[in-house]
C-alpha cells in the first residue's frame, strides 16, 4: 500500500513539473542550440582555437515579443523555414513590414509586404536567408534571441544591431 502511494505521489509531481516546463518553454522562453556559421561572428564564432570550435552556442529565446509582433531592425530571431516547416533558422531582421530594402546580392530595392520581414545572416557568404526565399511572414517567427547562455566564456547579451543597407526608406 505504501509503495503505490509513493508511486502515485511521484507521478503527480512529475506530471506537474512537465506541464509547467512545457508552458514556460511555449509561452515565455526557451534555450536553443545554434548550428552552422551563418550568424558568425555574433553566434558560433570560429576563432581557430580548438576548445572554442568544439561547442556550439546555446541561446535564450524570449517569446514575449510574439504577443504584439514587437520586433525592431537588428533583432536576432528564430523562425520556421518558409520552405520546410521542420527546419528552424536563426537570422537578423534587416527590414520590417512597409519598409523599402536594398538587397546587396543583386542591388534590387523591394518593399517589404505587410505582415512580413526581411532576414539575413551576419555571415552572408554562408547564409540561406531572405536572399534565397524572400520576405518571411511574421507568423513564422518563434522568438527573439536575447542572450548566449553556453559556452561559459561566451555568456552575455546578443546586441540588436541593424545590418548595413543599400537603401532604406520607411513610409
Amino acid at each position: 500500500m505504501g509503495s503505490s502511494s509513493f508511486l502515485w505521489n511521484c507521478t503527480k509531481k512529475f506530471v506537474t513539473a512537465a506541464v509547467i516546463t512545457v508552458t514556460v518553454s511555449d509561452r515565455f522562453g526557451t534555450v536553443v542550440p545554434v548550428r552552422g556559421g551563418s550568424m558568425s561572428p555574433t553566434l558560433n564564432p570560429r576563432t581557430g582555437s580548438r576548445m572554442e570550435d568544439v561547442f556550439d552556442d546555446y541561446v535564450f529565446v524570449e517569446k514575449f515579443c510574439l504577443l504584439g509582433y514587437e520586433f525592431s531592425n537588428g533583432d536576432v530571431v528564430v523562425f520556421r523555414s518558409p520552405t520546410n516547416h521542420k527546419e528552424t533558422h536563426i537570422k537578423r531582421i534587416a527590414a520590417l513590414p512597409g519598409e523599402w530594402y536594398g538587397t546587396h546580392h543583386n542591388n534590387d530595392v523591394i518593399r517589404i509586404p505587410m505582415g512580413h520581414c526581411w532576414v539575413e545572416g551576419d555571415n552572408s557568404a554562408s547564409s540561406i536567408d531572405s536572399k534565397s526565399f524572400g520576405p518571411i511572414p511574421l507568423a513564422l517567427i518563434r522568438g527573439r534571441v536575447t542572450h548566449v547562455v553556453w559556452p561559459p566564456q561566451r555568456i552575455g547579451a546578443v546586441k540588436s544591431t541593424p545590418p548595413q543597407r543599400l537603401s532604406s526608406i520607411s513610409e
